[in-house]
């Protein structure tokens, strides 16, 4: 009898198990007990870096080598990969996407991906032998993985600035794939994304490929996982919501992704359904936006505006992985990797992460129309702009996950783990960037701790100066606060 991939999943994890838990609890040595100050890993060579302006000066070196910021600026660590979470789990690994709610008496709320795939179970929440899955209501996972549940995701976690402590994490979606980023509704909710798109076989009972909507909450609470198969089956990454349309924008994690918009038919009930559409640019179809220097294709000039027009497409929940193939061949525009998405005042920022002559790295925004998602966009479009390219890796390079800070700047999150194959990094650590109102770049703080993970979800406190991030390896939610700067002026 032939072994069955799941099978042969089991004997390897059995054979590894003390590999994978000995990794496991020397990379939470590494960053100290709970409490306790983190030990130093093997040093990593810095590079230098340079800036278009410089806001908060150099980064000062941290001695226990996780987080160099610039003078005035602390972290602190919140959660680890592996630490007990309040409903008896343990916080997962792989850390991504994030945002912050406001919670009760000042606290604040975190809802926090993890991009975890089947087989990681000695990082996964239900312990390594699935030794706590008795712990949760199974009916409410998505796919149970014919015995083994997938581990992606999502944690809460209840944080209290004034303490500074974690009140309690817990649970709030399970069962999924490779959540990598998402967004936050205006609405009290959290889109998070699944960016995969294997079928229902041996290894999974359901179809993946799906958003999943996530009610912010403070007691400890794991919902139902319900795909919302009308916003597209594809290679999901982020989300942001226009708060005056709820129409939800999607990025596409594909080097010939598109960009797409979910027109609810009832505003703030996603699950109610909709319509899907891809982004177009008027007059130029099939524009495409990256940049690459060997498609012979003109270049797309940094800071042109360029009027949409956004295309329906149907049969959303393809089983054949060809929304973006279709899109295209309607005239839907082509990006490279469209990656961390988010709703600024009254426009949309999006990273197209190997965009760019050097494939560096891209920064779009799309301002929408005043009447968008009705008939008069015809006449007052939406208009794109590519926003940022600098072709410099000491200046920006591999841009994920951003974030809108509350006085305007952009924060770009690096990710340099995995370089495109015709793609020489200059730069071995990841930066957090910042980019001021008037588009020039700044170095905010530098990952010291691993210098190919990556940093993530990105995002600021809802009632105090604290802006929070993940580093992905080895599974570390931070805490950032210090003299931040208003740079409108």
């Amino acid at each position: 009898m032939g072994v069955s991939r799941r099978e042969f999943v089991r004997s390897a994890a059995a054979s590894a198990a003390f590999v994978g838990f000995g990794r496991y609890l020397h990379a939470q040595g590494r960053v100290g007990r709970a409490g306790g100050p983190p030990t130093a890993p093997t040093p990593i060579p810095v590079q230098p870096y340079l800036s278009e302006v410089d806001v908060y000066g150099p980064l000062i070196a941290d001695p226990h080598r996780i987080l160099d910021l610039p003078k005035g600026f602390s972290y602190k660590i919140l959660s680890r990969t592996g630490d007990a979470m309040t409903d008896g789990l343990r916080v997962p690994g792989a850390p991504d996407g994030m945002a912050t709610f406001a919670g009760p008496n000042g606290r604040v709320i975190l809802v926090r991906n993890h991009e975890m795939g089947s087989a990681d179970s000695f990082q996964g929440a239900f312990g390594i032998e699935y030794e706590l899955l008795a712990k949760v209501d199974s009916k409410r996972l998505y796919d149970k993985g014919n015995g083994r549940p997938h581990l992606g995701g999502t944690t809460t976690l209840v944080y209290d600035p004034a303490t500074g402590l974690v009140e309690r994490q817990f649970l709030s979606l399970g069962g999924t794939l490779r959540n990598c980023a998402g967004g936050a509704t205006p609405w009290n909710s959290w889109i998070s994304c699944e960016e995969t798109v294997d079928l229902a076989g041996e290894d999974n009972e359901k179809d993946h490929g799906y958003a999943f909507e996530v009610p912010v909450t403070s007691e400890p609470k794991l919902t139902d996982a319900i795909p919302l198969k009308a916003m597209g089956r594809f290679y999901h990454e982020a989300v942001a919501v226009e708060p005056r349309t709820s129409i939800v924008y999607q990025t596409e994690d594909r080097v010939d992704g598109l960009i797409y918009r979910f027109i609810p038919s009832t505003p703030q009930r996603l699950a109610n359904g909709g319509r899907l559409q891809v982004l177009s640019v008027r007059d130029r179809k099939t524009l495409d936006t990256r940049n690459f220097g060997e498609t012979g294709a003109p270049r797309l000039p940094v800071g042109e505006s360029l009027a949409v027009r956004w295309l329906d497409i149907d049969d959303v929940d393809s089983q054949r992985d060809d929304l973006r193939t279709r899109g295209a061949a309607l005239g839907a525009a082509v990006f490279a990797r469209g990656e961390g998405m988010w709703h600024g005042t009254n426009e949309v920022y999006f990273a197209c992460t190997n965009g760019g002559l050097s494939m560096r790295g891209q920064v779009f925004k799309y301002t929408p129309s005043p009447a968008e998602g009705t008939s008069g966009e015809e006449t007052k479009p939406g208009h794109l702009q590519l926003y940022l390219e600098p072709d410099n890796a000491t200046i920006m390079e591999s841009v994920d996950n951003l974030a809108v800070a509350p006085w305007g700047d952009l924060i770009l999150c690096e990710d340099n783990a995995a370089p495109a194959p015709t793609v020489v990094r200059q730069n071995p650590l990841n930066y957090l960037r910042g980019v001021t109102p008037a588009g020039k770049v700044y170095t905010f703080a530098r990952n010291r701790y691993a210098g190919v993970s990556e940093f993530a979800g990105a995002c600021f406190a809802p009632n105090h100066p604290t802006m929070f991030v993940n580093i992905q390896v080895p599974g570390l939610t931070l805490a950032i606060t210090g003299p931040w700067k208003d740079t409108r002026g």
